[in-house]
């Protein structure tokens, strides 16, 4: 009767649906504890989130427990609001209690995220780190696509709204935004670094203001719309006095006025990605590190170099208009391609499309002209 239900593929099916049709009647729950003895797999996955609060991480947990649960796994979630040392603590007290952790835009430094991994198999999800398997959203190209948009309307000078220290994301998107905006011939003001909330979205419309800049970039979409909402307090308009763009693409974005300009991310892919990833992954550790019968830890934390790399979309929207150095046959603000029978004010790229930290900021810092 056990293999039925620990090893099913290896049952007779006439066998396996009669032993089925008697535990069903009998009650019969199998005792998930009990086999963990045993194999030394729990089938629990852990989930460590850099702050639940932000809408980017929801599409993202309910993927990932969606794809484990059709593996016949369950997933623990646990919010470490940003806080490095708190994703150490959750690594050790999760590592004994599941077959292996998702760290989803981790704070921590690499060279800590591989010593953990040493005690518990992981897969980073935004975030780079040799020799761990990890699911990136490439934000970089998003933010090149975003910069390459806002200088296609005429803007030439440029802000950027950075995210939390420490954040690799963060890094990407100034990376790549300072690239195309020396490309463009533009100015690239980089304000931050700054909470990846709305308030600090809030807290930086005056620095903005401050900077001269038309056109600004943010970090992430509750950023963004912080800091219209703070444009407006100062009673400037947006798209008419400064764009705006945003990146995560959540479901606020599509319900604010002015409807956000914004970078899509996957999320939703990568957490069904990475959990597969994770299985694939968890099943080499676990013939290396010799886990069955009981949990011991392995020192060679160079298990795999896998990584998948998923693209990310411009959607343009309400928030981004004309800049000052715009041709003069196209005055007043652009019309946004998602309206229906609406086009683009300009050219969004191959991957344009209709749309179907640290508290204490830093001073402003021109990177690119």
């Amino acid at each position: 009767m056990s293999r039925t239900f620990s090893a099913p593929h290896l049952v007779n099916p006439e066998t396996r649906n009669r032993v089925l049709a008697c535990a069903e009647d009998l009650g019969y729950r199998p005792n998930r504890a009990a086999r963990a003895l045993i194999t030394g797999r729990t089938h629990n996955i852990g989930l460590i989130i850099a702050d639940i609060a932000n809408p980017f991480f929801p599409p993202l947990i309910k993927a990932a427990e969606s794809q484990a649960r059709q593996r016949d796994y369950h997933i623990f979630i646990a919010d470490t609001n940003e806080d490095p040392a708190a994703e150490e603590d959750l690594v050790h007290a999760l590592a004994k209690q599941v077959d292996g952790v998702l760290l989803c835009s981790p704070r921590m430094s690499n060279s800590l995220i591989e010593q953990l991994s040493r005690e518990v198999p992981l897969v980073v999800i935004n975030r780079q780190v040799t020799g761990l398997p990890a699911v990136v959203m490439d934000v970089g190209q998003g933010a090149r696509l975003a910069v390459e948009h806002l200088t296609g309307l005429g803007h030439r000078e440029l802000a950027l709204l950075g995210g939390p220290r420490g954040s690799w994301t963060n890094r990407e998107i100034r990376r790549s935004a300072t690239a195309a905006a020396r490309t463009a011939d533009a100015a690239l003001t980089v304000l931050g670094p700054n909470p990846p909330t709305e308030g600090g979205g809030i807290a930086m419309a005056e620095q903005v203001r401050r900077s001269g800049a038309t056109a600004v970039l943010a970090y992430n979409d509750l950023m963004a719309i912080g800091l219209i909402e703070g444009l407006d307090t100062l009673g400037l308009r947006v798209p008419q006095d400064v764009s705006v763009v945003g990146i995560d693409d959540i479901a606020l974005s599509r319900l604010t006025r002015p409807k956000l300009t914004t970078v899509a991310t996957p999320t939703a892919a990568a957490g069904r990605t990475a959990v597969d990833m994770l299985l694939q992954h968890d099943g080499s550790f676990f013939a290396r590190a010799g886990r069955g019968g009981g949990r011991t830890t392995t020192t060679d934390d160079r298990r795999t170099t896998a990584q998948v790399t998923l693209q990310t979309e411009l959607v343009i929207r309400d928030s981004t208009g004309v800049g000052p150095a715009a041709p003069a046959d196209r005055p007043g603000t652009a019309a946004p391609a998602d309206r229906p029978g609406a086009a683009s004010s300009a050219d969004p790229g191959s991957h344009g499309h209709a749309d179907p930290g640290d508290a204490t900021a830093a001073t402003p810092e021109v990177v690119a002209s």
